[in-house]
């Protein structure tokens, strides 16, 4: 399989942003409950295109990763924080996540910042092997902090330099 085409999004791509976050909920990695129409647009006041970037196999969007700051506070303007990522189904296992992952951190060295972090459900074995292996390490586990599905979840912050 070819490699996946990473890109800023476009104010074009926020109807199939919007699918593909729609078809890959799941409570493995989702907190909030599995979203019904009618359907809030993809981009919100807090997130638009800029703050995303997109994966294309064969002309086709299959996954995002969103890049945020993790406060507003201008003391912590050094740092950004993965808030969001997916990969359509028939994308998995095609180097995609890593693909996004690596263009989240150069993008972030791109735009200033000295380290990247992003929070990962405890249960969320793939995720979190996939973030270990480009050298993010657990900083900090706030145990049973969600309850998904009748189960407690922790929730695990993750980080490093760049």
């Amino acid at each position: 399989m070819p490699a996946a085409y990473i890109r800023l999004a476009t104010p074009d791509d926020e109807d199939a942003l919007g699918r593909l976050d729609r078809e890959t909920w799941s409570s493995l990695h989702a907190v909030q409950p599995r979203p019904q129409p009618p359907y809030e647009p993809f981009y919100n006041e807090r997130f638009g295109p800029r703050d995303h970037l997109v994966a294309e196999l064969g002309g086709a969007l299959v996954g995002y990763i969103r890049l945020g700051f993790p406060t507003s506070l201008a003391c912590n303007s050094h740092v950004r924080q993965i808030q969001g990522l997916a990969v359509a189904e028939e994308a998995r296992g095609a180097g995609v996540g890593r693909a996004l992952l690596r263009a989240a951190q150069d993008e972030a060295r791109r735009r200033g910042a000295r380290r990247i972090t992003l929070r990962v459900l405890g249960h969320n074995t793939p995720a979190r092997g996939l973030y270990e292996s480009e050298g993010f390490v657990v900083e900090g586990v706030l145990p049973e902090e969600f309850l998904i599905e009748g189960e407690y979840v922790d929730d695990v912050l993750m980080g490093r330099f760049l």
